[in-house]
């Protein structure tokens, strides 16, 4: 094995890692997850897209066209797993995780969970 396969191997377990961990997330806290997702690690950040994934109760309000009402509880849901959710990429990486946001669409219905990591060599402090 070269060192580039070696790398390429590490690198596809922290993608797989990330993927399974952020699924498993969604399932523990929304009784239903993604029906997929992939994630990448480019340089201090991580992005993860989710497939599908509504709760029957999301569903229901984005048939009656309430995709706000549906983002605005996303966005409280962010809120309430955040440090849950960084924690999980802290621990997968390695790196500190200075900030985390989420993001959802509809049509069709992906949701995309954003970390920014400390950079690598050079801790990092929160400005906020």
């Amino acid at each position: 094995m070269t060192a580039e396969t070696s790398r390429s191997d590490d690198e596809g377990s922290v993608r797989t890692a990330l993927e399974n961990a952020i699924v498993g997330l969604f399932k523990k806290h929304y009784g239903r997850g993604p029906s997929a997702a992939r994630a990448w690690v480019l340089d201090e950040y991580v992005f993860v897209a989710l497939e599908e994934g509504l709760t029957r109760g999301e569903e229901t309000l984005l048939h009656s066209g309430k995709e706000d009402e549906i983002r605005k509880f996303r966005l409280e849901y962010e809120d309430a797993v955040a440090e849950e959710a960084k924690q999980l990429v802290a621990d997968i990486t390695g790196r500190h995780v200075l900030d985390y946001h989420s993001q959802i669409v509809f049509h069709p219905v992906r949701s995309f969970e954003i970390f920014v990591l400390e950079r690598q060599g050079s801790p990092e402090t929160d400005s906020g």
